[in-house]
């Protein structure tokens, strides 16, 4: 195929990437954009890929209907095509005419498949007669409706019974856009410098937090001067919950990509001596970049948090933020790839992983000292069941109780679910402080 640098093409690329060799959206995305020069068209290119995998099973399942037999492996690349058509197709705010001649001309750069031609365009003219009714019917299956595989549903509604379908459904929408303003700037001054159209407003429970729509950041005023850093407004709560005040010694233990990392040292106004860890060197370098644009100091070292004995220099912490590896499953909707990458299988290796970190973080606390426990998963053997086991086998361990507005309180910590509109990613927070033993 002609590497023609047009945003379809460079969103059939990615979804090359990520469905047939399996890579993150978010290892692909920054390695791939950048062949466009153009900001719209990277957005265009972005918005196409995010669109087609929100619905990726649907879509599939759609286009089989319209094929007379499955495709063979070697020609996964027309099956991909054919995916990004149909998204087009259902997405009623592009041209009918643009999304079909488009992805029909993608098709002639295949040149060692020139029936490929005839079948794309056959099979998306296809659609078009048949979307009504094939929508109709994906409709009545679960997990096509919803755009989510079925094993995740099943855990959605055991684990939120009332819920399920609003999580869902958020999944499947283009995320807020919230940025975290450095303490001492006005957040309603602020507003007032951004244009109109984006639409601005402070966060209602969140001090420093602004919503707006999706645009380039690094335009905004103050972004070279370190005014402000992008961030989830859930994931703001880390800070807030875990309270760093100056001059106390604080790990961030799975620190990249460095939000949680910075607002810390926000808070305690630069001054708490703060080590921040990673286990991969080139996700460190991302946190110094941020570092450096804020004015920000901290210490930060490669290595793994569970082996304590390769960078724990021997005094304790009065505060840990263990923003633990997870199955991630809160932020899908920035990452809809997660939704069919993950497997139940990976669910049981990540809580391992995340019981043995609370252990051996565990150890490094002061008495009196806090460890806040945080995922953006929205899985309860994650979440709440990971923190109900760690009390039972740690004496010293106590919850306490942090009510965040908004939250689900589980009565082991409490849980923020992916809601719609300008609301926030799903995460899990569960604050421990140390007991001194008798």
């Amino acid at each position: 195929m002609k590497n023609h640098p047009t945003p379809r093409r460079l969103a059939f690329d990615m979804l090359m990437a990520v469905i047939v060799d399996n890579e993150s959206l978010s290892a692909v995305s920054p390695r791939l954009l950048p062949r466009l020069s153009e900001g719209r068209d990277r957005a265009f290119a972005y918005r196409l890929t995010l669109d087609t995998l929100r619905q990726l099973n649907r879509l599939a399942w759609m286009r089989d209907q319209l094929l007379e037999r499955p495709f063979k492996g070697k020609d996964m690349d027309i099956a991909v095509l054919l995916l990004l058509g149909i998204a087009q197709l259902c997405d009623t705010s592009l041209a009918v005419h643009a999304s079909l001649h488009e992805t029909v001309e993608l098709a002639r750069g295949f040149k060692k498949k020139p029936w490929a031609v005839g079948l794309i365009n056959g099979v998306l003219r296809n659609f078009q007669r048949q979307q009504s009714e094939l929508i109709q019917k994906a409709s009545q299956q679960v997990a096509l409706a919803t755009a989510h595989p079925t094993w995740f549903i099943q855990q959605l509604q055991q684990a939120y019974p009332e819920h399920w379908q609003r999580v869902c459904h958020a999944n499947n929408e283009p995320a807020a856009l919230c940025l975290r303003l450095k303490p001492h700037c006005d957040v309603e001054a602020y507003i007032q410098q951004l244009p109109e159209s984006l639409q601005a407003q402070a966060h209602p429970n969140l001090s420093h937090a602004v919503l707006l729509d999706s645009t380039d950041v690094t335009q905004l005023p103050g972004f070279t001067q370190g005014w402000f850093s992008v961030q989830d407004a859930n994931a703001q709560w880390a800070g807030h919950l875990l309270q760093p005040k100056a001059h106390e010694r604080i790990c961030d233990a799975c620190a990249a990509p460095g939000g949680k990392t910075t607002h810390i040292l926000e808070l305690s106004d630069n001054q708490c001596d703060l080590t921040a860890l990673d286990i991969e060197a080139s996700r460190l370098e991302r946190i110094e970049e941020n570092l450096t644009r804020l004015a920000l100091t901290a210490k930060l070292e490669v290595a793994d948090a569970a082996d304590t004995a390769s960078w724990w220099d021997g005094q304790l912490f009065d505060a840990i933020l263990l923003d633990a590896p997870c199955s991630a499953t809160g932020i899908i909707r920035r990452h809809p790839d997660i939704k069919w990458h993950r497997k139940p299988a990976d669910i049981k290796v990540l809580n391992e992983t995340q019981a043995h970190l609370l252990d051996q973080l565990w150890s490094l606390v002061k008495p009196a000292g806090r460890l806040l426990y945080a995922t953006c998963s929205v899985l309860p053997s994650e979440n709440t069941e990971q923190i109900q086991a760690f009390l039972t086998r740690t004496p010293d361990a106590r919850l306490i109780t942090t009510p965040i507005t908004g939250a689900l309180d589980t009565g082991f910590g409490q849980q923020l679910l992916p809601s719609h509109s300008r609301g926030g990613d799903g995460f899990f927070y569960a604050l421990l402080v140390k007991q001194e033993m008798i």
